[in-house]
């Protein structure tokens, strides 16, 4: 895994053999930011990456000038590793929350610039995650939600979608 971009630029970071996460590939988050940054100015976003896993998407954030992370992640191979990477680089604006992502977002008062949520593949409520941020205000005004998944779904219905990116076998899903 590697920081394309911004303070920390060609960082390579090495996740533990036991990491049971299943990392956006670098081709994938390129391209995922390559989108972003003709949309968006990074400095000064506050930032949630749900079902962080590494923590590749929060950390390009944060190099790239993020005010704040806030990284949600299970399992706690995963949230150490996050924390270690972030004391490795001296980097103090990203917080990791060891929990359930549904819980959390059913509790969180704050509001964020930007939300990307990477869930395993097979996770049953995958389909339900986009209305679950929409049903409790996550997105500050204009703020833009990215969903990663894989080709068995769809989302070109729902009524905050925007547009549909495919990159291998990993697709990106826009909700504004």
């Amino acid at each position: 895994m590697r920081i394309i971009s911004g303070t920390f630029k060609g960082r390579r970071i090495m996740p533990p053999k036991n990491i049971t996460a299943r990392p956006t590939t670098d081709f994938a988050k390129e391209s995922l930011f390559n989108l972003l940054q003709n949309r968006m100015d990074f400095e000064g976003v506050d930032m949630l990456d749900l079902f962080a896993g590494t923590g590749s998407i929060g950390l390009e954030f944060v190099s790239r000038g993020a005010r704040e992370v806030t990284a949600v992640e299970m399992a706690h191979t995963q949230q150490n590793f996050i924390i270690s990477t972030c004391k490795l680089l001296g980097i103090h604006n990203l917080q990791v929350i060891r929990g359930d992502v549904f819980r959390f977002i059913a509790n969180c008062p704050a509001r964020f610039d930007f939300i990307y949520a990477d869930p395993p593949y097979q996770l049953e409520q995958l389909a339900s995650i986009p209305d679950h941020i929409f049903e409790h205000n996550m997105l500050k005004e204009g703020g833009l939600f990215v969903l990663e998944h894989s080709k068995a779904n769809d989302f070109s219905d729902h009524p905050h979608f925007q547009e549909h990116r495919k990159y291998g076998n990993v697709n990106f899903t826009f909700f504004q």
